[in-house]
């Protein structure tokens, strides 16, 4: 008895995670556009990860026309991604992470790279609920792509080729004076 009132129970607590990530991803609102600063979002972003040290590289100077809480719901989601990954159990030691930004003729890229063990299977990367974290809800990835399509972005995953881990990639397009400040 007490073994069927567990695995109840342990249904229960992740039928309500699903429930709230559906939820979440639900209730996704419209972007409230303002000029934000790429370099201090970014920064803050990164202070908030508090597992592990996340290395920022400073970029260029540049302002988008963006909802702030959304693209730093974003970045944490995806740096919260990338220190899982880099503390992964099957590592003998930690991986590292770091964030930086850099821009070309039309969007400004933020990069996430981590020193976790890769991606095994990029298929089900953007599969609404698919998580193969043990307690995850399987909607970061997806929430943090639709934060990036509403404004006018991609979000692309890769493993990383100068060593293993990954690098999750965020173009956002720059408007024209996003450079000037």
């Amino acid at each position: 008895m007490q073994q069927g009132l567990q695995v109840i129970e342990n249904r229960v607590e992740s039928l309500n995670r699903f429930m709230q990530a559906y939820t979440r991803l639900a209730r996704m609102p419209a972007p409230t556009r303002n000029r934000v600063e790429v370099g201090p979002l970014i920064e803050r972003a990164a202070s908030l990860e508090r597992r592990l040290s996340v290395k920022t590289l400073a970029g260029p100077h540049v302002i988008i026309e963006a909802d702030a809480d959304q693209i730093e719901q974003l970045i944490i989601n995806l740096i919260r991604n990338a220190v899982d990954a880099s503390l992964d159990p099957s590592l003998k030691h930690p991986g590292a992470v770091e964030i930086g930004w850099r821009t070309n003729a039309r969007s400004v890229e933020i990069f996430i790279r981590d020193e976790g063990p890769g991606l095994l299977n990029s298929d089900n990367l953007f599969v609404p609920f698919f998580t193969t974290k043990h307690g995850g809800s399987g909607i970061g990835l997806i929430l943090s792509r639709q934060i990036a399509e509403a404004h006018g972005g991609v979000l692309q995953l890769a493993n990383r080729h100068d060593r293993t881990g990954c690098e999750a990639v965020v173009a956002l397009p720059l408007t024209y004076d996003s450079a000037l400040g």
